[in-house]
């Protein structure tokens, strides 16, 4: 029932303020097909309200970047799927390849 901003702002935010201070983060989304899981990650682009947690994240962690003074930053990230116990990297260059 709460919109995908509610959900970035009470549950993300925390996580990517302190990916911003060099910890590890992961968001794990969990549940049967067509629960919502990859609205609730990736959203829409219009309305924006609607936009996903992978969006408002990289709009965080890239504002974040241009606003910090002195600091160099490694950013990685991977955007994993596991169905029927094959992995595989939604973010990889060959999304249908299986991960090891």
């Amino acid at each position: 029932e709460h919109s995908t901003e509610h959900i970035y702002n009470e549950i993300a935010y925390p996580l990517v303020e302190g990916v911003m201070e060099g910890y590890n983060g992961t968001i794990f989304a969990y549940g049967q097909t067509g629960s919502g899981k990859s609205f609730t990650m990736q959203g829409v682009v219009d309305p924006s309200s609607q936009k996903g947690i992978i969006p408002r994240a990289f709009e965080h962690i890239f504002e974040s970047i241009q606003c910090a003074e002195n600091a160099e930053f490694l950013l990685r990230a991977s955007y994993l799927e596991i169905y029927n116990e094959d992995e595989r990297d939604l973010l990889g260059a060959d999304t249908k390849q299986k991960l090891e």
